[in-house]
């Protein structure tokens, strides 16, 4: 594993800058207020969140500005992009400091969620979803309406940490992950199955195309960087809908498609939805694909954030979509990436937190006698998302210049997974002993329940269909535009399945 342990948030915009074959002299307009605060935690966690957080919204951003550059702006004129430093790390939490109608977000963990002892270590059960509550409970031969930790306890006990995960999640499709110590994800071979840094492009031509131009009429006082990009967002939480609504703060057309298969899980929901005209299609029917494959046909981004091999199970790998649409680009988010034995699992950020070792190196950093301690954010669910998001913004700058060119148009892949974010997260280093947990959280609300001035100005209130709503601006600015959303949270299925943009 590389050493990135001396780098600074620019220092990482670079280097995955630089591996996106992107100017290098766009960095030039890159602002990164707050920077030099990193040389001490600003969040209660031994790993470098803050480093992470700037880094992968300000790549997002940048990305955004290039490709504008070559969509109808100046290849030469890379307008200054800024992400402060702390607006970012807010950003991170953004789920958490919404309020809706006078309430704060509801609660998406079910009774039996977390940590559970095992024959020989700890297990991790997400329950989020309710099958994969009701799959867990019937696993361990309890009714599906148990809410007793204990009882649960008492069955995982019964069982040894891999062996329940390799059922769970191989034979059952479930989110059930041992807990593992750094050295015992170093043996995994999955571990050395991950790319080097967390966000990869190629190109892949499966036949001649021309790919929509760029949007006339950019000029106006809602000019955004992506305007007139079309982005099909096949996805559920968090890392893809992150990336979504990021193209959307950037001005692209966000079509949001969810399974009707699948509840809702209304505080995420709510967050994320913003910038977005809410889908429901269903693939397994013929009517449902039928419309997918036409918005395919149309689209220039089609992301997916389901478990691997899910489209492709149904004919809608990347190959078959770009034969739909040659020009066509596809953002595949993973949990263990498109490599390995394990590239097919499902799994969460919390899941990988406790795969990889982070809990564990987080927990004995901490010192407070706890076996494992989470991140205290959803620190590589966000970065994946920001980083598929530069990804796309890169793929879409390398189209377009081809297109300039008089270049064939192929289409592109843009691959990101949580454990690559993971590992790339591990590679910054970790601060000193318990150092990490010492400093000041400024993301915690004072006493009364207020922010300080400061974070006020980072927050805006607009009404939905849910009420007014109080939520966290996009961190990122660009000179000369306007990131933000105009469309507010709908419910789910509520739009119509096409295009609003011409």
């Amino acid at each position: 594993m590389a050493d990135r342990s001396a780098f600074t948030p620019f220092d990482i915009v670079s280097e995955i800058w630089t591996h996106l074959d992107l100017p290098p002299s766009a960095l030039s307009s890159l602002s990164l207020p707050g920077a030099s605060e990193l040389i001490r935690p600003v969040v209660p966690s031994s790993f470098k969140i803050g480093h992470l957080a700037q880094s992968t919204i300000a790549l997002s951003a940048l990305g955004a500005a290039v490709a504008h550059s070559v969509r109808g702006g100046s290849p030469s004129d890379i307008p200054r992009t800024t992400v402060p430093l702390r607006h970012a790390l807010l950003e991170f939490q953004c789920e958490r400091l919404y309020v809706l109608a006078g309430r704060p977000p509801a609660e998406t963990w079910g009774p039996i969620g977390g940590l559970h002892p095992t024959a020989d270590g700890y297990v991790r059960i997400h329950d989020a979803f309710p099958h994969h509550r009701r799959g867990a409970l019937a696993l361990l031969g309890l009714p599906e309406t148990c809410a007793d930790r204990d009882a649960v306890d008492e069955r995982t006990r019964m069982w040894k940490s891999v062996e329940l995960e390799t059922v769970a999640v191989e034979q059952k499709g479930l989110a059930i992950y041992a807990l593992r110590s750094f050295a015992q994800w170093d043996a995994q071979p999955q571990a050395r199955a991950l790319a080097n840094l967390p966000v990869n492009i190629r190109r892949v031509d499966v036949g001649p195309s021309s790919p929509r131009g760029p949007k006339d009429g950019l000029d106006g006082p809602n000019q955004r960087c992506l305007s007139g990009l079309r982005v099909l967002e096949f996805s559920r939480v968090i890392v893809a809908p992150v990336a979504g609504k990021t193209l959307a703060a950037h001005g692209a057309d966000v079509l949001w498609v969810t399974s009707p298969r699948l509840p809702d899980l209304p505080g995420l929901d709510r967050e994320f939805a913003r910038g977005k005209r809410s889908i429901q299609l269903g693939l397994d029917i013929s009517d449902d694909k039928v419309k997918f494959l036409k918005l395919v046909r149309s689209a220039d981004v089609v992301i997916q954030g389901y478990r691997p091999g899910s489209l492709a199970a149904r004919g809608l790998d990347a190959e078959e979509l770009g034969k739909v649409n040659p020009g066509v680009i596809i953002a595949n988010l993973s949990a263990f990436g498109p490599q390995g034995e394990w590239r097919g699992r499902r799994g969460f950020d919390s899941l990988v937190q406790t795969a990889s070792g982070i809990n564990v190196s987080e927990a004995e950093h901490c010192g407070g006698g706890e076996v494992a301690r989470a991140l205290p954010c959803q620190a590589l669910d966000h970065g994946a998302g920001f980083l598929l998001a530069a990804g796309v913004c890169a793929a879409v700058y390398h189209r377009e210049k081809d297109r300039s060119e008089g270049k064939n148009v192929g289409a592109y892949v843009v691959d990101v997974s949580l454990a690559g974010v993971m590992k790339y997260l591990r590679g910054l280093g970790q601060y000193e002993g318990r150092s990490g947990f010492e400093g000041d959280d400024f993301t915690v609300l004072g006493a009364n329940g207020e922010r300080i001035e400061e974070e006020k100005a980072f927050f805006e209130t607009r009404h939905t269909a849910f009420g007014e709503m109080t939520f966290l601006r996009h961190s990122a600015s660009i000179e000369g535009f306007e990131p933000g959303w105009d469309l507010m949270p709908t419910p789910l299925g509520s739009g119509e399945a096409v295009w609003s943009s011409s």
